[in-house]
């Protein structure tokens, strides 16, 4: 009876907090009443038997689900997967997944993964796992039922734009080991091809290395394409590679202690070389703030596709030492003072994914289109208030010729090196 006040009481504080501070104390009582009494219903009356602390966790991943894509409540075991996510190792399938508009949604598969190999894309929803409807699921519990042991399958059934029909996608589980940066040089053009997979702990520390090895390259080609993001901080620290001063990104939120401004250290800037950025609609969150950050300074040209839109920022806040809530807090700002969520990155120059075609194989962008947008970009945004030469290391020219969006890239940092 105790361990039950404590819980009854518990879910009342997690429920007055979240009640408008405006309302009256009556109100309150009320509205926590009303709860009390719906839990009791349940209780006594569901087909199924459950525990009163199941109705709790119910209770509290109903509120937390309504609020927002992107809270939840984190049960034990999500709560643990949270803390391996960001080292590099987990087992599962290799894809990011979000709520679009209700339905589970690929933001990106990470490079080389199963799902990867599988054929999934970003914008893919996830109609049903191993035949389970996935409508009303909530992230968390997605994630638990792809999760599982190395060499064990699952069934997704995929609903794709430009399909007729919903299809099945049968995937065997890995570990995954994510190499979250890698580096190629162009073949005969001298230009770095820098690959940023996903945001964990290493990647400022690997691009640094990378950029520095390469430093007599003509330019960099930055590709964010199908990176579902990651650790803030790295996105800030690749960011300040690039930019010396100024606003990177900032994050506003309700309460004032929730307003941070995360400025470029000139100390960390490392080059002053010809950039260009590919980003298309998996790139999200990190990978937006570090495109964002680069287009409005105009440090970077960005090609590509429009970028997810996410541009909220979650917290995790635990409950007790198993479980916790992952709390939307606030939301970034890109230097300029746009917001990035649910409207993403504009490329500065847009281009649909596909080869190059056989009578453009030469040269793509016109030296005075580019130089047009670099004259009349920048007045768009409102001033903010207060060599070696192994197969794996070279991308060659037919590579090339399968991605138009990197054959553009390529010639944008060829007209920006004559400037």
């Amino acid at each position: 009876m105790k361990k039950k006040f404590l819980i009854i009481f518990t879910i009342f504080c997690v429920f007055a907090n979240v009640l408008n501070a405006k309302d009256s104390e009556k109100s309150r009582l009320e509205a926590l009443a009303k709860l009390t009494k719906t839990m009791a219903i349940v209780e006594n009356n569901y087909v199924d038997e459950l525990s009163f602390s199941q109705i709790v966790d119910k209770a509290i991943s109903g509120l937390m689900s309504n609020l927002d894509a992107h809270s939840s409540f984190m049960d034990e075991q999500a709560f643990n997967d949270t803390k391996i996510q960001t080292e590099g190792e987990f087992g599962g399938l290799g894809i990011t997944v979000g709520m679009k508009d209700g339905a589970l949604t690929v933001i990106a598969p990470i490079e080389g993964t199963p799902a990867d190999k599988a054929g999934l894309k970003a914008n893919d929803v996830i109609l049903r796992i191993d035949n389970n409807a996935t409508f009303g699921i909530s992230i968390d519990e997605a994630v638990k039922k792809m999760r599982g042991k190395p060499k064990t399958s699952i069934n997704l059934t995929i609903v794709r734009k430009g399909e007729m029909k919903p299809f099945d996608v049968k995937i065997v589980r890995d570990m995954i080991k994510v190499e979250s940066v890698y580096a190629k040089m162009i073949e005969k053009d001298d230009i770095l091809y820098l690959r940023v997979t996903n945001f964990d702990q290493h990647v400022t520390n690997d691009a640094k290395k990378f950029i520095q090895e390469n430093a007599k390259a003509k330019g960099i080609i930055l590709d964010l394409r199908n990176n579902p993001g990651g650790l803030l901080e790295q996105a800030i620290g690749l960011a300040n590679l690039f930019i010396g001063k100024g606003t990177i990104v900032s994050q506003k939120g309700r309460n004032k202690n929730e307003n941070i401004s995360y400025e470029a250290d000139p100390k960390k800037k490392i080059t002053n070389l010809p950039l260009a950025v590919l980003i298309n609609s998996g790139s999200a969150s990190a990978s937006e703030i570090v495109s964002g950050a680069l287009q409005d300074t105009k440090r970077g040209i960005i090609i590509g596709e429009n970028s997810f839109g996410k541009g909220s920022v979650q917290v995790i806040l635990p409950i007790e030492d198993k479980e916790a809530l992952r709390l939307t807090i606030a939301k970034y700002y890109l230097p300029s003072g746009r917001t990035i969520q649910a409207v993403g990155v504009a490329p500065d120059l847009v281009v649909f994914p596909g080869k190059v075609p056989a009578d453009q194989n030469e040269f793509l962008i016109k030296e005075a289109d580019l130089k047009k947008h670099l004259e009349g970009e920048l007045a768009k945004i409102e001033p903010v208030k207060s060599n070696s030469k192994n197969d794996d290391k070279i991308i060659t020219q037919k590579q090339v010729n399968d991605d138009i969006q990197l054959k553009t890239a390529i010639d944008t940092i060829k007209v920006l090196n004559i400037h």
